[in-house]
């Protein structure tokens, strides 16, 4: 058991580790963007009108989404990323690498450059953002220097050409989890996914995996990936996540959990996380996609987007609280959340548990 700040880290991969076990668990890269968000919005600004938030939040946003996600889950995660001089790059570091213990090691400040921020609005289980940017001085290959650590995992963006860090990292034995981001351009060229032969895992929404394979429904393009990567998964927002494990011949559709959404930021990255950290420690399918629907729908519960990532102290609570009504849904959840009960039994009190998402010294949330 590690001491995460003045919180205990519990380790869901103590059993596995061994001498030879690489330092790091999961890698990643990408921009870190100060987060500004704001809920319960009941519509969008109109043209010369102001509107009020019921509450918002601010913290490390973009791929440190993830980031913190995965290092509360207790993967030993390492960040590449940039960061600027000014005070949004202060917060977002500070945050990453004394609170949250994320490891910047290969990341860097660069004077004078701008950090990327993003002001987002959630409206009805929904949000819209608005961002500022500049590209990165260095690319993720030219942080990282001679190559990446040796890693379990590495969330790696599914394009025509891999960076040369990347492709260095798969062939050190690193799995490479493929996601995507939204295509602008609206052509979704199909040849991107032939970069799939790089990775063991593909982890894309619903609009992303039928634009890119040409089908109309999702079951349909969770096929069409099956065929091109041994780990597909499809998420489907409200109706859960469904994968192909052609590996395993596993195939599983898990609903998601029933919950009120107050700010859906960071959702998709913290089920990414929760299904590497659940594929890393050999999991079956079903419990691994249920595993990340239940982060996915604990951290939507929350505002702040990265900080409303839960922790296994979240988990523990979320689940002993199911045992104290065993009846109805509960009942259904108990039985298919039956394998957390012997993890939990070795999560402390004090284990990690969600922030406040602000830089304020008491949260406005």
């Amino acid at each position: 058991m590690e001491q995460h700040g003045n919180r205990k880290r519990f380790d869901p991969l103590a059993g596995k580790r061994g001498a030879d076990s690489p330092s790091v668990d999961l890698i990643l890269t990408g921009s870190v963007y100060f987060d500004i968000i704001f809920t319960g919005l009941a519509d969008l600004p109109q043209k010369g009108t102001e509107v009020f938030s019921e509450g918002m939040g601010s913290c490390p946003g973009g791929v440190a989404n993830q980031a913190i996600a995965a290092s509360r889950l207790g993967l030993n995660t390492s960040l590449t990323a940039a960061f600027g001089d000014d005070g949004y790059g202060d917060a977002n570091w500070t945050i990453l690498s004394d609170q949250e213990h994320v490891d910047l090691s290969h990341s860097r400040r660069f004077d004078g450059w701008h950090s990327p921020v993003t002001v987002s609005l959630s409206v009805h289980k929904d949000r819209s953002m608005v961002s500022h940017c500049h590209p990165s001085p260095l690319t993720a290959t030219e942080l990282f220097g001679a190559k990446p650590p040796k890693a379990l995992a590495a969330v790696v963006p599914v394009e025509a050409e891999l960076e040369p860090w990347a492709l260095t990292a798969q062939k050190q034995g690193t799995k490479l989890f493929g996601d995507v981001g939204w295509d602008p351009s609206g052509l979704w060229p199909e040849e991107t996914l032939k970069s799939l032969e790089h990775f063991y895992a593909f982890m894309p929404n619903a609009a992303e995996a039928m634009a890119f394979t040409r089908t109309d429904d999702p079951w349909g393009a969770l096929y069409s990936l099956a065929d091109r990567v041994p780990v597909a998964v499809v998420t489907v927002g409200e109706q859960g996540a469904m994968a192909v494990d052609s590996e395993t011949g596993e195939e599983e559709w898990v609903p998601a959990l029933p919950v009120n959404a107050w700010d859906p930021t960071g959702a998709g990255d913290c089920f990414g996380a929760a299904f590497v950290m659940a594929t890393v420690a050999g999991w079956r399918l079903a419990d691994r996609l249920s595993f990340a629907n239940l982060c996915a729908s604990l951290s939507v519960q929350q505002v702040g987007g990265s900080l409303a990532a839960p922790g296994w102290g979240d988990i523990a609570d979320w689940w002993h609280k199911m045992n104290g009504v065993r009846e109805g849904v509960h009942k259904q959840w108990l039985r298919r959340y039956a394998y957390l009960e012997e993890l939990v039994r070795d999560v402390p009190d004090e284990a990690v548990r969600r922030a406040t998402a602000t830089i304020a010294h008491h949260s406005d949330a």
